[in-house]
C-alpha cells in the first residue's frame, strides 16, 4: 500500500464517519428519542459527542483533501472548486445550526449538501 492510498482510506474513513453519523442520526437516533425533556437531554447529548468526532472527521477530511488535490495536481479542476464550495456551504450551515438548534431543517441541509459532496468526490477519483 502507497503512502498515497493510505491517505485516501483516511479521507474515504473520514467521509464515511461523517455522512454515515449524520445517516444513522437522521434514520436510527432522532425518531428514536421524540419524547420528552429525557430524550431531549440524550439527543443533545448524542449530538455533542458526534459534533466532537465529525469536528476530528473534517479536519482529517481538510488534511487528506487538500494533501491529494496538491499530488494530483487537481486544483485546477472546475468540480473541485463546486466541492470545496459546498464545503464551504456546509460549514455555514453547521455554524448555524449551533447557533439555531432549534431550526431542524437545517440538519437536512447540512446532510444533503454532504452527499452532493460524496458525489462529487466521487467524479474527481473517477
Amino acid at each position: 500500500m502507497t503512502t498515497w492510498e493510505i491517505v485516501r482510506w483516511l479521507h474515504l474513513l473520514a467521509m464515511a464517519f461523517f455522512v454515515g453519523g449524520q445517516l444513522f442520526l437522521v434514520a436510527a437516533v432522532v425518531p428514536s428519542l421524540r419524547g420528552g425533556e429525557e430524550d431531549r437531554v440524550r439527543l443533545r447529548a448524542i449530538a455533542r459527542r458526534f459534533g466532537w468526532g465529525s469536528l476530528v472527521a473534517l479536519l482529517v477530511l481538510l488534511v487528506t483533501g487538500a494533501a491529494m488535490a496538491g499530488h494530483f495536481h487537481r486544483w485546477g479542476d472546475g468540480t473541485l472548486h463546486v466541492k470545496l464550495a459546498l464545503v464551504a456551504l456546509a460549514g455555514v450551515l453547521v455554524l448555524w445550526h449551533l447557533r439555531r438548534p432549534q431550526q431542524h431543517w437545517l440538519e437536512g441541509a447540512v446532510f444533503v449538501v454532504s452527499l452532493v459532496i460524496v458525489w462529487l468526490g466521487l467524479s474527481i477519483a473517477h
